[in-house]
């Protein structure tokens, strides 16, 4: 079992506390760690201490860990790769919940339906949908992150998401109930769902493809890794895209990069932080940045479009706060923002 060093003085679960002693029961003595940087665990390296931080290696475990959070009352937040989580710099009192690679699985059924795994490396399940002569998947080729993150978020590019071919997704239910939901209850619109908001676990998801020619969609998929490698932001740390592609501002000016880099703000930094010089949608950590640094960025690249514009730029990246609430960063940008004003008034 691994324990850290130090263990913040405000922290919810403890080592010796109930909770850890019952996780302890269900999980095996690597799936456990207390006081981990969550700087470890989320692409743009930044991030406090978690309390304890699990990696259940089954559905069944996985079950029984969420069961026994629930009676505890105690906050916890589902994890895959981080790759578009803010994590703050005061870390998170509660139980992070990692979704990893043993939630990995690809079928094929007899009726051509994908079955897989909400821990699966989403270019790797684009490659094995390719593999199986299936179009429809190859605009998520370069997308950072895990399956289920992207069910739950109807991510995708190229203003496509992958909630048009989801048939249903498995989801583990706060107190540990299995349900299958299907499409029509899933809430799609463009990178949103209802399950953002139902609190509940993608473990597996079953999703329905176009028949397609192997070969085509692989040069389709190298062509869109190149041109991603050309444009985006690679050896320094970012979680992606920031904002969201809106129709109205795409109309007007473009997408989000170009409309921050029209507003003059392309490689402008906050401390550590900065507006990528390759593609103004990025912020990347040059070394040492803070989550304040990020969401005053955010905060200034919104107010700097919005005169530009008229359009308030939404982010499509999730801040979690010290006490478990996931927030989209603009808002916490925001409302940083108005207190900083208020401080200097």
């Amino acid at each position: 079992m691994i324990i850290a060093a130090e263990i913040s003085n405000t922290a919810t679960v403890t080592p010796q506390s109930p909770l850890s002693i019952a996780l302890r029961v269900l999980l095996p003595d690597d799936a456990i760690a207390f006081g981990v940087p969550l700087a470890t665990l989320g692409r743009w390296r930044i991030g406090g201490p978690a309390d304890v931080v699990v990696t259940p290696p089954d559905v069944a475990t996985l079950r029984g860990v969420l069961a026994a959070i629930a009676q505890a009352g105690v906050p916890h937040v589902i994890v895959g790769d981080g790759s578009n989580l803010l994590y703050d710099d005061a870390g998170f009192r509660g139980v992070v919940v990692r979704i990893g690679r043993a939630f990995g699985n690809f079928v094929i059924d007899a009726d051509g339906i994908v079955e897989a795994g909400a821990g699966l490396w989403v270019p790797s399940f684009v490659r094995k949908v390719i593999a199986g002569g299936m179009a429809g998947a190859t605009h998520a080729i370069g997308i950072p992150g895990t399956l289920g993150g992207l069910v739950t978020m109807n991510g995708g590019s190229q203003r496509r998401g992958i909630g048009e071919n989801v048939v249903s997704a498995d989801v583990i239910a706060r107190d540990g109930t299995l349900l299958r939901i299907l499409h029509a209850d899933l809430g799609y619109a463009y990178r949103s769902s209802t399950l953002q908001a139902s609190g509940g676990t993608v473990v597996s998801a079953r999703l329905r493809f176009q028949p397609g020619d192997r070969h085509a969609l692989r040069r389709e998929a190298i062509a869109i890794l190149a041109a991603r490698r050309a444009k985006f932001p690679r050896v320094r740390a970012n979680c992606g895209s920031v904002f969201v592609s809106d129709p109205a501002l795409y109309n007007l000016i473009g997408p989000p990069g170009l409309a921050i880099e029209r507003a003059g703000l392309k490689g402008a930094s906050v401390g550590g932080a900065q507006m990528s010089p390759d593609h103004a949608n990025f912020i990347v950590n040059n070394g040492g940045a803070r989550s304040r640094d990020v969401l005053e960025l955010i905060a200034l690249a919104r107010r700097r479009v919005q005169e530009l514009t008229g359009i308030a730029m939404i982010a499509e990246v999730r801040h979690l706060a010290p006490d478990g609430t996931m927030r989209p960063a603009h808002e916490i940008a925001d409302m940083l923002a108005i207190e900083t004003t208020q401080g200097t008034s």
